[in-house]
């Protein structure tokens, strides 16, 4: 890694692997973002040589500002697809996990699952901050860690952390090429950018996201801003059922 820059050297000195994630941390002010502009971010590949990449299984990733998982599969060649998931209002990291980890495995897909600074993401209860900066670090360090297919670098997440999911992955179109969202309440991008293809799943018994307040009129709003959207409405509560879960990773690798 002789020619990577001065900021992923900061990136990698900020954050490392660590052998547990349990309280959150006290908040610390975050490192800045690579873009300069809050909720910008950047996919900063490693010079040289691919990463030989980490054992299967998940790790946890520790930073003074938030910290996250790392589930790698079982070995394939060649760089892989990364997935980031954000878990919903009040939730954990390793429910993202959990729930796409079979099939994270079988498709040979990275799982990048951050967790919330707060009790649910900055873009939700405001604006574009804590959340994601460290993202940004924990993209750039999953990159030193494992090899990443650019071209295959998705966003997701259930609930509030599908609403982030849209949010940030509309307004980081040139680094996320897909956005997957299980049952989002809004999507509010500040300056959109690129044309990922997104895919929205909702249940029509939803008691806490109402279908036609939500899930529909996210996919009718995404449709009229221009964007492919593939839409899966499914008989059921505020969840993501296994067989969603599965079509939404499949449909992410373009299967």
């Amino acid at each position: 890694m002789g020619g990577m820059s001065r900021s992923l050297l900061a990136v990698l000195a900020a954050l490392t692997l660590a052998s547990c994630a349990t309280a959150r941390p006290r908040a610390q002010p975050p490192a800045p973002m690579l873009t300069g502009t809050p909720g910008r971010l950047a996919l900063e590949l490693p010079r040289g040589s691919p990463p030989e990449g980490l054992t299967p299984g998940v790790h946890p990733l520790s930073s003074e500002s938030g910290h996250a998982l790392l589930y790698v599969p079982t070995g394939r060649p060649g760089p892989r697809p990364l997935l980031v998931v954000f878990h919903g209002a009040s939730g954990q990291a390793r429910w993202m996990i959990d729930l796409l980890q079979a099939q994270a495995e079988e498709q040979g897909v990275v799982l990048l699952a951050p967790q919330s600074a707060d009790y649910t993401w900055d873009r939700l209860i405001g604006d574009y901050g804590a959340d994601a900066a460290v993202l940004q670090q924990l993209l750039s360090a999953t990159a030193t860690l494992v090899p990443v297919d650019p071209a295959r670098v998705g966003v997701g997440g259930f609930s509030d952390g599908a609403s982030y999911a849209l949010s940030l992955g509309l307004d980081n179109g040139d680094v996320f090429s897909s956005i997957l969202a299980f049952s989002p309440g809004f999507s509010a991008p500040e300056h959109p950018r690129g044309s990922p293809r997104v895919f929205v799943a909702h249940g029509t018994a939803d008691q806490v996201l109402n279908i036609d307040q939500c899930g529909r009129a996210v996919v009718a709003k995404l449709k009229e801003m221009g964007y492919g959207v593939t839409y899966r409405e499914f008989e059921g509560p505020h969840v993501v059922p296994p067989d969603v879960a599965v079509a939404g990773t499949k449909w992410f690798l373009g299967s």
